[in-house]
């Protein structure tokens, strides 16, 4: 029997885990919780047991790990602690989820029920897009970026590497010419309309989305 991880055992991975188990256990294999919290009081959540990483490597046959972890930076240090220990990167894909004509993820998305993703579209590593969330057609999007749960990209927008989008924002349609650009490290606001490129690093919020003023 081989094990999948999903790492992380909180809200988001708890989430996850049963899309994961109607994608992999037909096959006959084993999911478990992977975190790095020992200082947790039970040793299984929702029926399925938590491994620490450690214990996860010395537990025999595996066939792979999905990163169920909403902080983009860390997802990456994990998915690198991945590669480097010889663990596969697995996706986990809602059966319900679509995906259009001529579409590139790559390694690590995590699609969940409901998201759409069209046509013509490039996507990078490490790709959570949460329920009810869409990608419309001609959209770029870098590295470990997040959809919140009904957030709306709609067609020819940029979405950099490790940028936020929240909770039923919506990211206005761009042109070839010139596409709506989320720059890299961005956070979208939940509910924010944005009409406007969003620079690096920068919060937006509000209908119409404006910077948010740090105090």
């Amino acid at each position: 029997m081989r094990l999948i991880g999903i790492y992380g055992a909180s809200g988001f991975g708890r989430e996850v885990m049963p899309i994961a188990r109607e994608q992999y256990e037909r096959n006959g294999d084993r999911l478990v919780f992977i975190d790095d919290d020992t200082t947790r009081s039970v040793d299984r959540v929702n029926k399925h047991e938590i491994f620490t990483w450690d214990s996860f490597l010395r537990a025999g046959s595996f066939l792979g790990v999905a990163i169920a972890i909403a902080d983009a930076p860390v997802r990456e240090k994990l998915m690198e602690r991945c590669t480097k220990a010889g663990v596969a990167i697995c996706e986990i894909r809602a059966s319900n989820a679509v995906i259009g004509d001529d579409v590139l993820i790559g390694e690590g998305s995590i699609l969940q029920p409901f998201s759409s993703i069209t046509s013509n579209v490039r996507i990078g590593r490490g790709f959570h897009a949460n329920i009810y969330s869409y990608v419309a057609h001609d959209c770029i999007i870098g590295d470990f970026v997040t959809l919140a749960p009904g957030a709306k990209c709609n067609g020819n927008v940029h979405i950099h590497d490790y940028a936020y989008v929240g909770t039923g924002a919506i990211l206005r349609q761009g042109t070839a010419e010139n596409p709506l650009v989320v720059g890299a490290g961005a956070v979208i606001g939940m509910g924010a309309v944005v009409t406007k490129n969003v620079p690096p690093g920068e919060t937006v919020i509000g209908n119409p989305a404006r910077l948010l003023q740090k105090k």
